[in-house]
């Protein structure tokens, strides 16, 4: 750790308010304000609103409705701790009860409608606040925090009793916290800490509280949002606005569901923009999402799989634990830039260095081995038959002197690190206190990042409480595990922010021929032929193999001559989903013969099964080339998503695919290949030609344009397989499958 001792309103709907203002939807795009057709060619926004949420954390005025200060009353000890925050901050309270004239010794008044003074925040502690909501407009309140529970937690009648809630909200122009939220925005925050602080956004009071505990150990908190159910303001909105402010290094999310996954990563988008690191544990990994449709791709991928994704793509860090969560937020919203990607281990034992190594090398960390001339330097010090490559080994005695500072500094001097990783396993004084002192005063005189792991299961000896944590340079560590997460997450985030574009800048706002089209193919409601699902591929530019649609076994032979043999012939209809299956599909056909038999059998097993055809496709053979899978599904939180696999028939059994949410570049869509398990075969093997990969990566960003093009009218589509050719001669869809909304 590091320390120191110095019911829903909607995106559109929150968006339509905002414009009603007459203020911007978003920040500067290339210089210019955001304008409010800044709209992508779904209609939905490209830029992310930010709430001004600086008089709910520092008010100036505050009204308590339902104050008490009766013994034995909750709302007693709620009141309580609301008078201290409010002197705290600076601000002033004002108690409402219609059955008191004080509450603690301060003026208390019967209605929000006869307060003295307009008031920026309002804290209800009512069971049904929405009468007082709509008194709350009247007095022109900025915002309100609910407490109440029993809304959309509880089942069906609470999430009713939730929309009205939140219809309420909506009507009256009152930002509101809640419900079911707690007083966790009310803390008493440190303000003897100083440095970057951490900003905490959590839907569950109780899982912040171990990063709220930081400050015990120096590090600095200046907000904390407990967003609970969110019947207005969500996890997106304090997102955006901490990402605003200039105290914030990082910020740490506990995450239990997305309202509205747009919003979300508009925010993100907002953070990276920033530079601002967001770290995120966001339950429901072991979530497979229920999947119906008839299409390979929709069984590619669960919800939590496209979460995950979809946080990848705008640099949000997610980790597992709270634990997790602490150190990686606080190394962070603390350490500077890295100076370089290099990380070296040095230990005073062998195999905690090993043990180090091998962790940090499995997580992805560069470990390069030190030069020549680095290495006969460190042996000036340390005997040696040690190893000091990379991991550093001193053999323990060099600590307890003068040496011990010497190896830490030269280490530190090798342009190629970056990042010094000490293991401590556990206290041995008077040699561990040296070292911490040691490294504790090295990393006071050098910009690069120096980590330290203290092991010990107690943690109260002086090294660690006074020394490391005493430090505002150091990043100290209980775990080596969390120790390496870390580092990877900060090494990695500054890696993505240098380069980050964001895809809503370059996201299309109009239409492209394309889709006047495939509006024409689309029907509503009903899954697609072949035929006309690769209709729709040939309206973006998608290349199909040669083919025609027949309906005699006469004109089945005719189309084959004009296709070319071998042939390839499939029954078409809206009703077929897995034509191989069924035996719908005869490969290799050479002759005329042969083309006729394959007719009259793929009709005859058509009516047997009951399926109805559009016709008979005689298709093109194509034979050489990796076999893959690109899709469209539509997620329930993000909307239209975008998958690519490898497999073909296959696909389901290898379940090696990559999923990403449009809008995304070209380096989203290279990055997708690189996710896969196979990513090998595209580049040749056993003497296979390199397949075109720019071909698949440009079939790729054609399916996203269609998917946000489409994203209302097609619920799923599938390209299987799409047979990506040797390098140069790019990639055929032999077989799609459409579904319309």
């Amino acid at each position: 750790m590091l320390g120191s001792t110095h019911g829903t309103l909607t995106t559109d709907s929150r968006r339509a308010r905002v414009l009603a203002c007459g203020e911007h939807p978003g920040p500067a795009v290339h210089g210019r304000p955001a304008q409010a057709d800044d709209l992508d060619v779904s209609g939905r926004p490209l830029y992310a609103d930010v709430p001004d949420l600086d008089r709910f954390f520092r008010p100036e005025s505050v009204a308590v409705v339902g104050a008490s200060d009766a013994e034995g009353r909750p709302n007693t000890g709620v009141t309580r701790q609301l008078v201290d925050w409010a002197e705290r901050v600076g601000a002033r309270l004002h108690p409402v009860h219609p059955a008191r004239t004080t509450v603690f010794g301060i003026p208390c008044f019967p209605s929000v409608a006869e307060l003295p003074e307009q008031v920026d925040l309002a804290v209800l502690l009512v069971a049904d606040p929405v009468p007082v909501i709509e008194q709350l407009a009247g007095a022109k309140v900025k915002f309100a925090v609910v407490f109440a529970s029993g809304f959309a937690e509880t089942g069906e009648a609470g999430a009713a009793e939730q929309e009205r809630l939140a219809a309420a909200v909506e009507r009256s122009g009152v930002r509101l916290l809640g419900p079911n939220t707690n007083l966790n925005a009310f803390e008493r925050f440190r303000d003897d800490l100083t440095g970057p602080s951490i900003a905490l956004i959590t839907q569950s009071g109780h899982q912040g509280r171990p990063v709220f505990a930081l400050q015990e150990l120096g590090v600095r908190l200046s907000h904390w949002a407990p967003t609970g159910n969110e019947a207005d303001l969500e996890t997106a909105d304090f997102l955006s606005y901490f990402a605003e402010r200039p105290e914030v290094g990082a910020i740490a999310c506990y995450v239990e569901g997305l309202k509205d996954g747009r919003a979300f990563l508009l925010a993100a988008d907002r953070a990276a923009r920033r530079g601002v690191p967001v770290v995120a544990v966001k339950v429901g990994r072991t979530e497979t999402g229920s999947r119906t449709a008839a299409t390979h791709t929709g069984k590619l991928t669960g919800a939590d799989e496209v979460v995950d994704a979809a946080m990848r793509q705008y640099g949000v860090i997610r980790v597992d634990g709270l634990d997790e969560l602490q150190d990686t937020a606080a190394l962070l919203a603390r350490a500077r830039p890295p100076r370089a990607s290099g990380v070296v281990i040095y230990s005073i034992s062998g195999g905690t260095g090993a043990h180090a190594a091998d962790l940090a090398t499995a997580a992805g960390l560069e470990l390069p081995a030190l030069s020549a001339a680095k290495q006969a330097e460190l042996h000036q010090w340390i005997p040696e038959y040690l190893n000091v490559a990379n991991p550093v080994d001193n053999g323990g005695h060099p600590v307890g002197d003068a040496r011990g500072r010497k190896i830490i500094d030269a280490i530190l001097d090798d342009p190629g690190v970056g990042v010094l990783i000490c293991p401590i396993t556990g206290p041995f004084p008077p040699l561990s206190d040296r070292l911490v002192r040691d490294l504790v005063d090295a990393a006071e005189q050098t910009d690069k990042l120096v980590c330290v792991v203290w092991g010990s299961p107690v943690g109260t000896e002086p090294a660690y409480r006074d020394v490391l944590l005493g430090s505002s340079r150091v990043a100290t560590f209980r775990t080596l595990a969390n120790c390496v997460s870390a580092v990877r997450a900060h090494l990695r985030h500054h890696r993505f922010v240098s380069d980050y574009r964001s895809p809503f800048d370059e996201a299309p706002r109009t239409l492209s021929p394309s889709y006047r089209k495939a509006q024409l193919l689309m029907r509503p409601g009903q899954q697609l032929s072949e035929h006309a699902a690769k209709q729709l591929l040939r309206a973006y530019g998608i290349r199909v193999p040669r083919e025609q649609l027949v309906t005699s076994a006469a004109a089945a032979v005719r189309a084959a001559g004009l296709v070319g043999y071998p042939v390839v012939m499939k029954a078409s209809g809206a009703q077929i989903a897995h034509k191989t299956e069924l035996g719908l599909v005869k490969i290799g056909l050479t002759s005329a013969s042969q083309v006729r038999d394959a007719y009259r059998e793929l009709t005859d097993i058509a009516r047997y099964e009951g399926v109805s055809l559009d016709g008979v496709l005689v298709c093109q053979m194509v034979e050489r080339g990796v076999e893959t899978v690109v899709g469209v599904t539509h997620d329930e939180l993000f909307g239209p998503t975008v998958t690519v696999g490898l497999g073909g028939v296959l696909v389901e059994v290898l379940r090696d695919a990559a999923v990403r949410v449009p809008p995304f570049g070209e380096d989203q869509a290279r990055a997708m290949l690189d996710d896969l398990r196979g990513r090998a075969l595209l580049d040749g093997v056993r003497g296979r030609p390199p397949a075109d990969v720019d071909a698949l990566v440009e079939v790729v960003l054609r399916v996203q344009r269609m998917a946000l093009e489409l994203g209302g009218e097609l619920a799923e589509l599938d390209i299987n397989p799409l047979v990506v050719l040797p390098s140069g001669q790019g990639a055929v869809a032999l077989d799609a499958l459409a579904v319309c909304r």
